[in-house]
């Protein structure tokens, strides 16, 4: 996948859906940064990072995933495959669910999801070198084109749903001391059940990873 390199940019997704829908970039494609000044994070929220610190966004035709792959589980899938490739580099990162990366009790990144019209695209934000208060940096050393390249490595092909969720499920109970948000409420994980979907069943409710 051919990765685009900006020094500075607003948010490496606005940049990357703004071309897709201008039909300046098609998919797919990946956006990188030396610096974002405002990127996008869950729930509207501003993911703002300094330089030095990893920040993508990609486009992929929805008609090259898995078959069994739902729009919905998208956020769990993508965000495992990046977890896999830091783990192989020596990384203790883990993913609470559905999209945040942590590392101990302390959140380092996340991934959110898009669809625009027949492309998924993926923005990616994680600490490498700087962190806010109360935030994780990464347990290794490598620098953003480097993890970029190697992501991007990662998804020349793309294993089936079920692969991806069976390591999600592995560590699934690590989220459960956590809590998440749906429909602007704050709801508590530790009686959560994960479902085969990447949902969860909680309090009579069924909650998917809609990010």
């Amino acid at each position: 996948m051919e990765i685009l390199w900006l020094d500075e940019i607003d948010s490496t997704q606005g940049y990357l859906i703004d071309a897709l829908k201008r039909k300046r970039l098609e998919a797919p494609i990946c956006v990188g940064a030396t610096l974002q000044t405002a990127g996008r994070g869950s729930r509207g929220n501003t993911w703002i990072g300094e330089e030095g610190n990893f920040f993508i966004s990609f486009a992929i035709k929805r008609s090259s995933l898995p078959n069994d792959l739902k729009l919905e589980s998208s956020s769990i899938y993508f965000a495992t495959i990046l977890k896999e490739t830091l783990k192989v580099l020596g990384s203790k990162v883990w993913l609470k669910w559905p999209n945040d990366f942590y590392l101990g009790e302390q959140k380092l990144g996340g991934l959110i999801t898009n669809l625009v019209g027949d492309s998924l695209v993926c923005g990616v934000g994680i600490n490498l070198t700087n962190a806010p208060e109360t935030f994780a940096m990464i347990d290794i050393e490598i620098s953003p084109e480097e993890l970029s390249n190697l992501y991007m490595l990662r998804l020349k092909c793309f294993p089936s749903w079920k692969q991806i969720f069976s390591k999600f499920q592995l560590e699934f109970e690590r989220s459960k001391s956590f809590s998440t948000h749906s429909n602007n409420l704050l709801i508590e994980l530790n009686d959560a059940v994960l479902c085969e979907d990447g949902s969860l069943e909680c309090n009579g409710q069924r909650i998917y990873s809609l990010r």
